[in-house]
């Protein structure tokens, strides 16, 4: 799939039934730069490539973070940004724990519109599920060579027209706990840094290779409480109707599963609470499923943890109520049901 979005150089050749998840180069990305203690006022770009400092500290030293956020094709034509004030507080959270100047929400916000509006054409048809995906982010450049704060800044937002996340869309999958650990206690993890997902690579492949879709994260302190699937949250619905999820200060603050956790209280009815999730009492969940912006919700089928496997609902079919939440956040995203205020922005 990623050879072959490599070589779509129009919205017309792509198959939005098939398109999956990998980088396609769309007309137009924003970027601003911060110098001398402020943010330029940003504008549109045609070049993909960035030229930077050989002595950026994004480079030697990890200082850089970024979002993912998607713009929604509704019925009427108009489009939606979902919660992209929550993404702009989040990659906020994020600068503040590199030492990054933040990007103030007009600034954050504007560039989606301009980035969405500018590469409209690359926005899927209602009804094909695709959506276009967008990736702020921030990286510190300028000539540098110490451990230290950079003295210039980077900010921009790309973006991307995606399918499903993990093959199969809304379809269970099968995950691997991993001995390896995302993120360390008091560390970056609640922060949306490259180096959590650096760290991630090599447990993903071990997973891979053994079939799975990826591997699941425990808690790096003990190793019996379950924080993040891959990329994405983890939650779970007990036998009793309790949506569940993680509750560690080690786990990105998932927009997706703050959402959700709303979502079941107010329109399913559930009770619904971050609290720890051990591995051995995973049989009070009838079903569980990973979120996340890229991922939405992808049902877990099943999960590895050293010799015993763990199914849930089924390997084979969505649970009841991951698919009521499924419809529901969905729904709210293409404009189809009701949103709770403030969480649509128009692009106009």
């Amino acid at each position: 799939m990623a050879e072959q979005s490599q070589q779509i150089q129009r919205p017309e050749q792509i198959d939005w039934q098939n398109i999956g998840f990998s980088y396609i180069k769309t007309d137009y990305r924003f970027i601003a730069h911060w110098k001398g203690g402020e943010w330029s006022t940003g504008e549109l770009s045609t070049d993909n490539t960035l030229h930077i400092h050989e002595g950026s500290t994004a480079l030697h030293y990890g200082q850089q973070c970024f979002e993912g956020l998607k713009a929604y094709r509704c019925k009427d034509g108009s489009i939606n940004l979902f919660r992209p004030d929550q993404n702009a507080k989040r990659l906020q959270a994020s600068c503040d724990r590199l030492l990054m100047p933040q990007v103030p929400n007009e600034l954050f916000i504007r560039a989606c519109k301009e980035v969405v509006k500018a590469n409209e054409h690359w926005l899927a048809p209602y009804g094909t599920g695709a959506t276009l995906y967008l990736r702020p982010f921030v990286i510190g450049v300028g000539e540098n060579i110490g451990v230290r704060t950079a003295p210039e800044f980077i900010f921009s937002v790309f973006c991307c027209p995606v399918g499903a996340y993990f093959k199969g869309g809304l379809a269970p999958s099968n995950f691997l706990v991993s001995d390896y650990d995302r993120a360390a206690p008091a560390g970056t993890g609640a922060a949306k840094v490259g180096g959590n997902y650096a760290a991630s690579l090599y447990p993903g492949k071990i997973a891979k290779e053994r079939n799975f879709s990826d591997c699941i994260y425990l808690d790096p302190k003990t190793h019996t409480k379950i924080e993040e699937v891959g990329s994405a949250n983890f939650f779970g619905i007990t036998k009793d109707n309790k949506f569940i999820t993680p509750d560690s200060p080690s786990i990105l603050p998932s927009i997706t599963k703050y959402s959700l956790l709303y979502l079941a209280k107010e329109r399913l009815g559930l009770e619904a609470l971050e609290a720890d999730v051990y591995m051995d009492k995973l049989d009070q969940f009838a079903e569980a499923g990973a979120c996340g912006t890229a991922a939405v919700i992808t049902p877990i089928g099943g999960i590895q943890y050293g010799e015993h496997f763990h199914v849930f609902h089924s390997e084979t079919e969505v649970g009841p109520i991951t698919k009521r939440l499924y419809d529901e956040l969905v729904g709210i995203q293409f404009g189809d049901i009701e949103a709770p205020d403030g969480w649509i922005v128009k692009v106009e």
